[in-house]
């Protein structure tokens, strides 16, 4: 992908060097470091990520105990052009990183404007490890992850290696695809569809939660599909392709019988490999927004 030319955003923060302690964690002792322990030991990051969302789902932080509290703007990590410079410029991965933050601005302050809509950007929060968000401790083995309650985009650039080496989705378009689909979560924070969903899933039962939660997912593909296309002038050949890769590995099917395990759809919360390529794909060829309507009718189209 081509982005050589493009600015760096600056709505980008770093927690890198930064020191976070506190109980809890992967490593953690108690029941819930034993747990995690438990399901990446059989079930690999995936598994981790898979029980980390559904834990959140339901309202348990599973990384600071349940006193744990936001944290305040004072407290978060601060972000400007004078932050952005530096943090941007650490490493290849890094500078990268900026540019497609830069680049889906640039895209959906577009889109939203053609809707008489305003569109205000997430920040990126860089961060090695371990770092804190307004949803409570970040950690590398979740991934990207994107916060509602600070608005803020969670990255450990260490991801891109895993991206290469353990789920062989390699390539930048595969990177810009992660990035995108956490933006693609925070469209749906403005819109009012994460909202919505979330009070449906307090509502319902386990498997409706994740039934809600996969068509979430599919909807952030899709919309990450959408910034791909409006950008289509950048792509290099074979790009596509690097996306649908990245998205086929992810997929919850395929992650559970890479851990050994029969696919258990109603535990799906991302969406099956084919689904998840579906939707990144039908974002890529209509590049409108509206084609992304995930929570009406069957998501196998």
């Amino acid at each position: 992908m081509r982005l050589d030319d493009y600015r760096e955003s600056d709505n980008v923060g770093d927690q890198r060097g930064q020191s976070f302690g506190g109980g809890g964690g992967f490593g953690g002792g108690g029941g819930i470091g034993m747990l995690f322990a438990l399901v990446g030991s059989r079930f690999g990051i995936g598994g981790i990520v898979l029980l980390v969302i559904g834990m959140m789902i339901f309202g348990f932080n599973p990384f600071g105990g349940g006193s744990q509290q936001a944290l305040s703007p004072q407290q978060q990590t601060q972000v400007g052009q004078s932050g952005a410079k530096h943090a941007c410029n650490v490493d290849a991965a890094s500078t990268f990183s900026c540019k497609v933050l830069a680049s889906t601005e640039d895209t959906w302050t577009k889109l939203f404007a053609a809707q008489n809509a305003r569109y205000t950007p997430p920040s990126l929060i860089f961060y090695s490890g371990r770092g804190q968000s307004g949803c409570g401790a970040a950690q590398s083995a979740m991934g990207p992850f994107y916060c509602p309650t600070d608005q803020r985009v969670y990255l450990d650039t260490e991801f891109f290696s895993e991206l290469q080496n353990r789920f062989k989705a390699s390539g930048d378009f595969a990177q810009a695809y992660v990035i995108a689909h956490e933006v693609g979560h925070h469209v749906q924070y403005l819109t009012g569809t994460a909202a919505k969903v979330r009070q449906e899933q307090q509502a319902g039962d386990e498997a409706h939660a994740n039934a809600l939660q996969v068509r979430m997912e599919l909807q952030a593909d899709c919309y990450a599909g959408v910034w791909a296309a409006n950008n289509r002038d950048r792509l290099d050949p074979g790009d596509v392709e690097e996306g649908l890769r990245a998205a086929k590995a992810i997929g919850d099917d395929t992650l559970q019988r890479s851990a050994g395990r029969t696919p258990v759809p109603d535990s799906f919360t991302h969406g099956t490999s084919a689904e998840r390529m579906g939707w990144l794909k039908r974002g890529i060829d209509s590049g409108d927004p509206a084609q992304c309507d995930t929570f009406s009718g069957s998501i196998d189209r």
